[in-house]
């Protein structure tokens, strides 16, 4: 992960508000490179061992319904460049097509697999291809779709300076992100004027805090987040007494 000079970001990134994010990270270089390795390595080696799991899970969604197993959508990452995101399918086809882009737990466009993917997080593991390939990092900002980019200020684009990323502290620490878009009359304008900025402080915090041991420690709270959530949704979808609304990201942001 090599941090370009100064001179070679694009011009909309050379804003005196990026400066002092990307002087930090000029004195990280070698957390940088290390940073880079250790997805290669790691992102190797968690497909390797989750394989047996990914060709599970491709036979699962192939018999509960219809259409491609993988997911692919165009997101944008280091420097503003674009790539397209792998994720499991977890909504039936033309899902965009059928209805709002808000979702519940029981909206009938989620397959069944796809229902259990999105609580275990296992429809991000084709992730890895992306890290492997340079685009993602394990850690870093979740990355948007081009439409919520061109909405950045001049200092949120400091968070381009570096790999989009599977999870962040943001991800595992702005919890009412749901609940408050679930309850706007306005999904798109809300997310832009309120959640965004906000999300964004936490991303912003997250650069100027940057480390490999903070890294492998947002790992290891998003795996325990993760089996937290679990969890918590089992005892509530059984017991009758919570809806869970969660925004689409395949159609809205990730």
């Amino acid at each position: 992960m090599i941090l370009r000079k100064w001179n070679d970001l694009p011009d909309n990134m050379k804003k005196e508000s990026v400066r002092k994010y990307y002087d930090l990270l000029h004195k990280k270089r070698f957390s940088l490179f290390i940073k880079r390795l250790f997805d290669i390595m790691f992102g190797i080696i968690t497909l390797i061992i989750l394989s047996p799991v990914f060709l599970v899970i491709c036979i699962a969604i192939k018999m509960d319904s219809e259409g491609s197993v993988l997911f692919r959508q165009v997101r944008v990452t280091q420097y503003g460049k674009t790539f397209k995101i792998f994720k499991f399918r977890t909504m039936v086809v033309n899902a965009e097509n059928l209805g709002a882009q808000v979702t519940m737990s029981n909206d009938s466009r989620v397959t069944k697999v796809g229902r259990f993917l999105r609580r275990t997080r296992l429809d991000e593991i084709p992730q890895n291809i992306n890290i492997i390939k340079g685009d993602m990092s394990f850690v870093g900002t979740r990355p948007e779709v081009v439409k919520y980019v061109e909405k950045y200020t001049d200092e949120m684009m400091a968070t381009l300076l570096l790999p989009a990323g599977v999870t962040s502290e943001t991800s595992i620490e702005y919890k009412d992100e749901e609940e408050r878009l679930a309850k706007a009359p306005d999904v798109d304008k809300t997310y832009i004027e309120v959640v965004l900025p906000e999300k964004m402080r936490y991303n912003l915090r997250g650069i100027l805090e940057f480390s490999i041991l903070g890294d492998i420690k947002t790992m290891v709270r998003t795996v325990k987040a993760v089996v937290r959530k679990g969890k918590c949704t089992d005892v509530a979808l059984d017991e009758d007494r919570e809806v869970e609304v969660v925004i689409e990201k395949e159609f809205i942001t990730m």
